[in-house]
């Protein structure tokens, strides 16, 4: 299994924290968000991570050449990053999805009991990482199920709609990859993929297929990091790694 890790942003809702660097490079504990993450994934057995790089990559790329463990780290830079939103992301790495993989958004940070969870759940094309939350706000991705199937997601979703929330941790599995790579590709077509989410495309395959899934992780730990508070905030267990 591969992961693939989209931090390409800067995090301009973390300013004055990203004026000097990206996101993914801010302090937790004794590493970084980016460190966090890869340290979690190659110690639940992942043997490959492509990093999706933008802005300050240089700084980034040295990150990830510090790295000695087994897991292979391959940054791949996104020129476009500044004008594009993640989809356009995933669609540069597309020829990176073409076995078993997880896509991760580079703002979050997970444990390693969730990542076994997620790599040990029953394997479905593509299955979306959920949590529950007594409320959502504006800002959430929130999610709509059919059961335990993915029914929409998005963050302006009628809250009578909402059943639960994306955390930014999906899994692709047998006919996954394929599924989602011709997706990317009909939505990088249109006028609107440059600034689209890639998000909209599994809730497009959720729409037209049915063949998206979900796995709750509820009372796991994990953390997204948006903003300034977000990043005061962070959980204690992720401090101190």
């Amino acid at each position: 299994m591969k992961a693939i890790i989209l931090s390409a942003g800067r995090g301009s809702r973390l300013l004055p924290l990203t004026e000097n660097h990206p996101k993914c490079l801010l302090p937790v504990g004794s590493t970084t968000l980016l460190g966090y993450q890869l340290d979690t994934l190659e110690a639940g057995g992942i043997t490959e991570t492509i990093v999706v790089t933008g802005f300050m990559v240089g700084l980034v790329e040295n990150e990830i050449a510090k790295r000695n463990g087994p897991m292979r780290v391959t940054p791949f830079f996104n020129p476009f990053f500044h004008v594009s939103d993640n989809l356009a992301s995933c669609w540069m790495v597309r020829d990176h999805m073409n076995v078993d993989f997880l896509l991760i958004n580079g703002d979050t940070l997970f444990e390693a009991a969730l990542l076994h969870d997620v790599l040990s759940s029953p394997a479905q094309p593509i299955q979306v990482t959920i949590d529950h939350r007594p409320t959502y706000d504006s800002d959430d991705m929130k999610v709509s199920l059919d059961g335990s199937r993915l029914r929409a997601i998005g963050k302006s979703l009628p809250a009578s709609e909402v059943n639960a929330e994306s955390i930014g941790f999906l899994r692709f599995m047998g006919q996954g990859p394929g599924i989602f790579r011709a997706k990317l590709e009909q939505m990088m077509r249109t006028q609107e993929g440059v600034s689209a989410w890639f998000l909209k495309a599994i809730d497009a395959i959720a729409d037209t297929t049915g063949q998206v899934g979900t796995l709750s992780i509820e009372g796991r730990r994990w953390t997204e990091v948006d903003t300034v508070e977000d990043y005061h905030s962070i959980d204690e267990h992720f401090r101190q790694g």
